[in-house]
C-alpha cells in the first residue's frame, strides 16, 4: 500500500479536520488503499513528516507515495478537480 497520508488525531482546527476528512472519503470512494500516519502520536513522527517533505513548519494532512512527497490538501484537490488524482498518488 503505498499511498500514506501524514494526519492528526488531535486539532483544534476544523479546516484541517475537514481537509483529512475529504481526503479519506475520496480515497475509499475510488478505493484506492493508503495507510494512515498520526502525528499527533509522537513529535518523531511529525518531524518524519516533515523531513521527508523539507519543510520544518509543514501541516497535516500530507500525502505520500511511500517515501515521495505528492502534496498536501490543496494540492489533492486540484488532482480532484482535474480528474487526475492518481497521477497526482504517482499509482500506476
Amino acid at each position: 500500500m503505498p499511498v500514506v497520508i501524514y494526519f492528526t488525531s488531535v486539532s483544534g482546527c476544523n479546516q484541517t479536520k475537514k481537509n483529512q476528512t475529504s481526503i479519506f472519503q475520496h480515497l475509499d470512494s475510488k478505493n484506492i488503499p493508503y495507510k494512515t500516519v498520526d502525528i499527533s502520536q509522537s513529535a518523531d513522527l511529525r518531524k518524519e513528516m516533515r523531513d521527508k517533505m523539507g519543510n520544518p513548519k509543514a501541516l497535516p494532512p500530507q500525502i505520500f507515495n511511500d517515501d515521495t512527497y505528492c502534496g498536501d490538501y490543496s494540492m489533492f484537490f486540484e488532482a480532484v478537480e482535474a480528474e487526475n488524482v492518481k497521477e497526482f498518488l504517482k499509482l500506476k
